[in-house]
């Protein structure tokens, strides 16, 4: 492919679905930051309560991935983004500004059914863009937006939290979305024969190199042809069991942090943003490598396998060692992220595009139960035991679930090819071969 070409996507497409999938975070994560600086005191929220509204984003997430990817593959990806920066915007000021607990309830919930198309259209977007050597790193670039957001934010929202209270973090964190919405929708286009910025020839090179690559991967007929494979029934439950831990994580860092002596709002910021450092590099490490190799299996179950390590290593320190409990929680942070990359490739390389979207969706929206799940579970368990053991002991569990089922699930090239309605002829040379 021309290398004016290559340049161009990166540094027109990359940056801007970096900023939309950031903002995505941004709004979502922040409860955390909130329940931890008074958000729970001054609207009487008891900690059952406190562990329902951090996750009830998440059951909204889980039930609306499918219809939006649909849209987004067979519509398009730019619209739907569009009105869903909007309005997840609005609804993340609209926290700052009620007192009704049921108002509250229903805002969260509402909150994840906009966001739930983002991912996976995001997936789609991308895969319409870069070709399978690439995908890997465009797919991490993308969910860099979640960890480096994460650093960030963990440091401005505990100074918000600190100077203008928590409602006012929520006001000011909301409206970048509303703006961005319009740049979005200035800046992209659904697919490459509609860029401006692409001469003919450079649309006609870029689309023939996508078209090849589909070519070696036979047709699935439809959405439950390819939802019953055992490859993406197993990538389902791996997904679910892997965001319980990361979103454990996530949601109740601050809480865990925020608990330790001598600890205060501001420096639960500084040190919740230490793990997205790590999980920054090790992303970028691991997609490189997987990319490079066109290996993805190798690239998620070791990962996945030290995070588990991690939290049980953390739990057997427990309160007796603050720091190297801390630095613990840290290394569990960077694994868990390290594998989304190529673990998002996989499925773009295993089935064709007519239905690649949908099981996408499909895995995501499992992850989505998993975290509402785990966002909740993690909750409940640091309130009931007032202490965070028993939250360390089952987001390890999970992790090293979510570990054996990768290795399970994605053994070799010919298996996962013959699955029912992804079997492709043995004449057929197939690229995917060594990534997985």
């Amino acid at each position: 492919m021309n290398q004016t070409i290559a340049k161009q996507r990166w540094y027109r497409l990359i940056p801007i679905a970096f900023i939309t999938y950031s903002l995505a975070y941004l709004d979502r994560a922040n409860f955390g930051f909130a329940a931890a600086g008074g958000m729970a005191k001054d609207l009487n929220i008891t900690a059952s309560m406190s562990s329902l509204l951090g996750s009830l984003f998440f059951l909204g997430y889980f039930f609306f991935q499918i219809p939006g990817a649909l849209y987004a593959s067979n519509k398009s990806a730019k619209k739907l983004i569009f009105w869903s920066l909007i309005l997840w915007g609005f609804l993340a000021m609209a926290t700052g500004m009620i007192s009704n607990i049921n108002i509250l309830i229903a805002i969260r919930f509402m909150l994840g059914v906009v966001e739930s198309a983002v991912m996976p259209s995001m997936l789609i977007f991308l895969s319409r863009w870069f070709t399978k050597s690439e995908r890997s790193r465009a797919n991490t670039f993308l969910i860099l937006g979640n960890p480096a957001t994460i650093l960030w934010m963990s440091i401005l929202s505990g100074y918000l939290v600190k100077s203008v209270g928590w409602r006012y973090m929520f006001i000011f964190e909301g409206l970048p979305a509303i703006v961005w919405a319009f740049f979005w929708w200035y800046l992209v286009e659904d697919k490459p024969k509609n860029a401006k910025w692409l001469t003919d020839t450079e649309k006609i090179n870029l689309e023939q190199k996508l078209h090849e690559e589909q070519q070696i991967i036979k047709p699935v007929k439809n959405y439950a042809q390819a939802f019953k494979s055992k490859v993406v029934i197993l990538l389902c439950l791996q997904y679910a069991l892997w965001s319980i831990g990361v979103y454990g994580f996530v949601m109740w860092l601050p809480s865990i942090l925020n608990s330790a002596p001598d600890m205060n709002i501001i420096k639960t910021g500084w040190l919740s943003s230490v793990p997205y450092l790590l999980a920054i590099i090790a992303m970028l490490t691991v997609s490189y490598f997987s990319d490079k190799t066109l290996n993805r299996k190798a690239f998620v179950w070791p990962f996945l396998l030290i995070g588990s390590v991690a939290f049980y290593s953390s739990y057997l320190v427990g309160t007796s060692n603050f720091w190297l409990s801390f630095v613990l929680l840290v290394i569990a942070g960077g694994a868990m992220y390290a594998p989304y990359g190529p673990f998002f490739a996989i499925i773009t390389e295993i089935l064709p595009q007519n239905v690649s979207g949908g099981a996408i969706a499909l895995i995501n929206s499992l992850g989505a139960l998993g975290s509402f799940i785990g966002a909740y579970i993690v909750g409940y368990l640091n309130g009931a035991t007032t202490n965070f053991d028993a939250s360390y002991i089952f987001m390890s569990v999970a992790l090293l679930l979510s570990a054996i089922i990768t290795m399970i699930a994605v053994k070799d090239n010919r298996q996962i090819l013959k699955e029912p309605g992804i079997d492709v002829p043995d004449k057929t040379v197939i690229s995917p071969a060594t990534a997985l």
